[in-house]
């Protein structure tokens, strides 16, 4: 594949709608919930931004994982202009052809039967926690359900979805927390199937599964094959549903379509947003037909499934297909990984793994050294390229899956002169 063919046009549209602020004018209006950067970007192209000053940056972002198609790229310009001059917003009291020929998409290219959209991946994993509960206590008869997940998980920001989240620092302030949930450690089945045991003693409690195909935010963690398999066998022995949240890793950023795929497993249940997008908010569940419990008035969203929402995401989709985008992350994930075990062997008191799928890939520092995930982003930065970390020991390498091989040399180059100032 050229890099011609995975090039954007870039936006004529070069200057900002407004003026950039400065952090103090930002943060007298905004509520300071993030720990920002100091950067104002007011453009981009492709895998390419630009900031306030015209300063040029690679990034390897995405918006966190989400801009699928990096940015202003005609695709999206065009579904995007398309539907803005049509119709971008109708409730779900009525039928949505653009709802109704994504929800089409995704279950044609995955292992669902059915689809729920709504605006955000916490969103959809807020449905895939409901319907696992309406399913445990329609179908399972389970008076008290207990969904387990695992420790350094990450499934939102919502009450109950950092509830669901093994994360006690995404839960600190925020108690009482929502009940009827339980964390194991990722990819250790034998406490998994303890937890199993001791949590269905004396009543039958477990419902469901919920699990990253590949951990994000707890450190670019991959689920383990031969785990998952044997979590997708013992849901089927007890009829215990399994969830994949697949928010990060879904819609092609682990160099398959779905992270599950790698796994050689299907959920019951699985989530997308993020990617699935391409920047303009989208989320969706998923499921197969013997769970889907919801009635009219279960479950709904205002915004969820909207005409402008879905005809977006139904040219991010399509855009995957038509520009082999699945083969250029396989190849380009390939590339970034070797790259960045040659600077790990060049560096070797710094770094101690790298690991990922695809173009979702963690650089882990050693633990027992001062410099952490925040200080290389703070120097990645000064080179050009945007990071972002996963933990204050990982560093995670999203870009877009557009970005070419010479954009991976570029920032493997830069990371490298990184490494050569911090240490």
């Amino acid at each position: 594949m050229s890099p011609e063919t995975l090039m954007p046009t870039p936006s004529a549209a070069a200057e900002s709608l407004v003026p950039a602020p400065t952090p103090e004018e930002f943060d007298a209006y905004v509520m300071k919930t993030y720990a920002r950067y100091a950067i104002t970007l007011e453009r981009g192209s492709g895998c390419r931004v630009w900031d306030a000053t015209g300063r040029e940056y690679l990034d390897f972002v995405a918006g966190i994982a989400t801009c699928t198609l990096g940015h202003a790229h005609p695709a999206m310009v065009e579904a995007v202009t398309k539907q803005i001059q049509t119709l971008h917003h109708v409730s779900n009291l009525y039928y949505i052809p653009e709802q109704m020929e994504l929800a089409k998409w995704l279950v044609e290219h995955s292992c669902a039967d059915r689809a729920f959209f709504c605006n955000s991946g916490a969103e959809a994993n807020e449905g895939a926690i409901k319907l696992a509960r309406k399913y445990a206590h329609t179908v399972l008869k389970i008076e008290d359900p207990v969904i387990i997940t695992a420790h350094a998980s990450f499934h939102g920001r919502t009450l109950a979805t950092i509830t669901a989240t093994g994360q006690p620092k995404y839960q600190k302030g925020f108690s009482p927390l929502v009940p009827g949930f339980y964390y194991v450690p990722y990819n250790e089945i034998a406490a998994l199937e303890q937890a199993i045991a001791e949590l269905d003693q004396s009543e039958r409690r477990v419902a469901a599964i919920l699990l990253e195909a590949l951990q994000g935010e707890g450190g670019v963690r991959p689920g383990d094959r031969d785990y998952f398999q044997r979590v997708r066998q013992i849901c089927d022995e007890k009829g215990i549903l399994l969830i994949c949240d697949e928010v990060q890793v879904g819609m092609g950023r682990s160099g398959k379509l779905w992270g599950y795929e790698n796994l050689g497993i299907e959920p019951d249940i699985f989530t997308s947003a993020k990617g699935l997008g391409g920047g303009i908010p989208i989320g969706a569940m998923l499921c197969k037909s013997f769970c889907n419990v919801f009635q009219p008035g279960d479950h709904a969203s205002t915004f969820g499934g909207n005409p402008f929402a879905c005809g977006v995401a139904l040219a991010v989709c399509r855009t995957l297909e038509q520009e082999h985008l699945l083969e250029n992350t396989q190849q380009r994930g390939e590339q970034l990984r070797a790259g960045l075990r040659a600077i790990a062997e060049k560096y070797p008191n710094h770094m101690v793994d790298v690991r990922g799928w695809g173009l979702i890939n963690g650089l882990e520092l050693k633990a027992d050294i001062e410099l952490t995930s925040a200080d290389v982003v703070r120097v990645a930065i000064e080179k050009g390229v945007l990071l972002v970390p996963a933990g204050p020991k990982v560093v995670r390498f999203v870009p877009p899956l557009i970005v070419t091989a010479a954009e991976i040399d570029q920032a493997l180059q830069a990371i490298d002169q990184a490494f050569a100032i911090l240490g």
